[in-house]
């Protein structure tokens, strides 16, 4: 049986990496009815964090938007592990919640969200069209630049 999701990552050139493992004393996602909460995810990759700062000092919109990216992806392979690999499960993008680790007087957080947006809308097409914050902060957890969670509504 094709799973559409599936095949529209694979044109993007996307493989979801395993879902990142918590990295204190929480758990990646909670299911309550057909509602997905998604612990924030921050842009690892093999277990590696490639890039620290903050936007608006040494870290630029677009490295900060691939950041952003990679947040994205890590939210699909948690959803991923949630749904036991069944990804057409997912009905849509509910909402994105976004910080940003940045200088005092940047003011584009919602540019630089904008690289996880994009994803959830290129993968889900109208139902990855979502409600949104993105807010910055002076600092986040091992120094990242970006962490995104999501909800995500499930087929029953």
């Amino acid at each position: 049986m094709s799973n559409p999701i599936s095949e529209r990552l694979a044109e993007l050139g996307i493989s979801l990496p395993d879902a990142p493992a918590p990295a204190a004393n929480y758990i990646p996602f909670v299911q309550t009815g057909n509602l997905l909460f998604v612990s924030g995810q921050v842009p690892m990759i093999d277990g590696k964090i490639e890039v620290t700062g903050k936007v608006g000092g040494d870290v630029s919109i677009e490295q900060a938007q691939a950041q952003a990216r990679i947040c994205a992806i890590n939210i699909l392979a948690q959803a991923n592990a949630a749904t036991g690999g069944d990804l057409s499960r997912i009905k849509r993008i509910v909402k994105l919640g976004g910080f940003v680790a940045c200088t005092d007087d940047f003011t584009s957080q919602p540019e630089v969200i904008n690289g996880a947006s994009n994803l959830m809308a290129e993968v889900f097409g109208e139902a990855g069209q979502h409600a949104r914050f993105a807010v910055g902060t002076n600092a986040l957890p091992r120094g990242v630049v970006v962490e995104v969670d999501a909800v995500i509504e499930l087929h029953s």
